[in-house]
């Protein structure tokens, strides 16, 4: 029985084998490709849920408020802030807290405490985070995140 010649590349005989520098090029140019697809998406995503985050924070905060309201009669002042939800105001003597688990779902996900003014031009009291950028207005992660 005779052999065929095979096709394949005789090994080396001290045993190393590797990849050619342009199967190398080829194998980076497909990681960088999908890279350059895929991380817009990524990063996209991520910004939606800090906005999403801070949405679902602003309402949590909201039912806090409300407790707040049942247990004193009003909202917190201006003055006394969204700290009122943690700490009894001096004015407070029906105060049955803390309304909240954690102190630090008053900051938003970028990191800067939740704007609060009571009584709100938009309700009863506003709530509001000015989104990635700190600045009013704005689009996508820099848009403002409000509770009106």
């Amino acid at each position: 029985m005779s052999r065929l010649p095979s096709s394949r590349k005789p090994r080396r005989p001290d045993g190393t084998e590797g990849f050619t520098l342009t199967e190398l090029l080829v194998v980076l140019g497909i990681v960088a490709l999908l890279a350059a697809l895929v991380a817009p998406q990524v990063v996209r995503y991520l910004g939606k849920a800090r906005s999403d985050t801070a949405t679902a924070q602003i309402r949590n905060i909201e039912g806090a408020l409300e407790l707040y309201y049942l247990d004193v009669g009003s909202y917190p002042s201006a003055s006394d802030g969204l700290d009122a939800l943690f700490t009894a105001p001096a004015n407070a003597a029906s105060w049955k807290g803390p309304y909240l688990k954690q102190r630090d779902g008053l900051i938003d996900p970028w990191g800067k405490p939740y704007l609060y003014q009571s009584p709100g031009q938009h309700g009863d009291f506003d709530i509001s985070s000015l989104g990635r950028d700190g600045r009013e207005n704005g689009d996508g992660e820099d848009a403002d995140i409000t509770s009106w």
